[in-house]
């Protein structure tokens, strides 16, 4: 197989367990690239959230692209170009921010490096038993400022590229349906995380964008390995030439996979790399 780019899941995929890239990893994407191989970081993150991630695997000097908002955006790494945005429309933004009143959830909303929230002390969820501030976590993940708006339905003035919504993970599970029920026609929602769940534009998901931005590269589908672990790398891994499902993914990306690796603990992208790039 002829491999012209590398499509990669963040969480659970290119990070280890504590959020770091282990070197072996590294070195692997490095040695990609060095072979004229793009990396396109593919995210529920915003594409600020996927600058720090870029630097440090020199998207920036080998054309990669940074896939964001699980799909509905994409961005050339170096330039900032846009080369695919759909995003919801500001009405279905409103409708889901006002349908989540009415479960324990936390809605946010990104607008370029600002997180914005109703409460920034209104932050706790239980995510395995164990208490998580959530609005920090997000901060952190994707080095963002954090913004209180009194009212986030009535702030919410403009299309919006996702909804992100945080709750404790055994109350997601239950409580999913009927929060996305409303919007089941007219909106993509997913799990991105136990303790995420996210509304987009309809039919957005990761391998719809790198269908539409690829091209503008010049790079068919067919020619990308992607990694991933989640529910949401299901249509990338199942899209791409070569999908390969992390150690520790679960059933759906498993079942779309073309290929099982290890962990994301266990250097699971550098060994499929070393097997498939020989």
């Amino acid at each position: 197989m002829e491999v012209k780019a590398i499509a990669l899941d963040i969480d659970g995929t290119l990070t280890d367990d504590s959020k770091r890239i282990t070197p072996r990893t590294k070195e692997a994407l490095l040695e990609a690239e060095r072979k004229g191989v793009r990396l396109i970081l593919a995210s529920g993150r915003p594409a600020h959230g996927l600058r720090r991630i870029a630097r440090e695997l020199e998207l920036e000097s080998h054309g990669g692209m940074l896939l964001a908002y699980n799909g509905a955006q994409v961005r050339d790494a170096a330039t900032g170009e846009l080369l695919f945005d759909q995003p919801m429309s500001e009405g279905d933004a409103r409708a889901v921010l006002a349908h989540m009143r009415e479960f324990d959830v936390i809605p946010m909303l990104v607008d370029g490096d600002r997180l914005y929230v109703e409460e920034a002390c209104r932050c706790e969820i239980l995510h395995k038993g164990v208490a998580k501030n959530i609005i920090k976590y997000e901060r952190d993940m994707c080095d963002l400022r954090v913004h209180e708006v009194h009212d986030i339905v009535g702030w919410c003035r403009l299309p919006q590229d996702k909804v992100l919504v945080a709750g404790t993970d055994t109350y997601l599970v239950e409580h999913h349906a009927e929060m996305a029920a409303p919007f089941a026609d007219r909106l993509s929602c997913t799990f991105t995380a136990d303790f995420y769940f996210e509304f987009t534009a309809p039919g957005i998901d990761k391998a719809n964008a790198l269908r539409k931005a690829l091209p503008q590269r010049g790079i068919d589908i067919s020619k990308v390995i992607a990694f991933g672990d989640g529910q949401n790398d299901a249509s990338m891994l199942a899209a791409a030439g070569m999908g390969v499902a992390m150690g520790n993914a679960g059933k759906e990306a498993r079942d779309a996979a073309d290929m099982i690796t290890a962990t994301n603990n266990e250097d699971g992208i550098a060994r499929a790399l070393e097997e498939l790039l020989s």
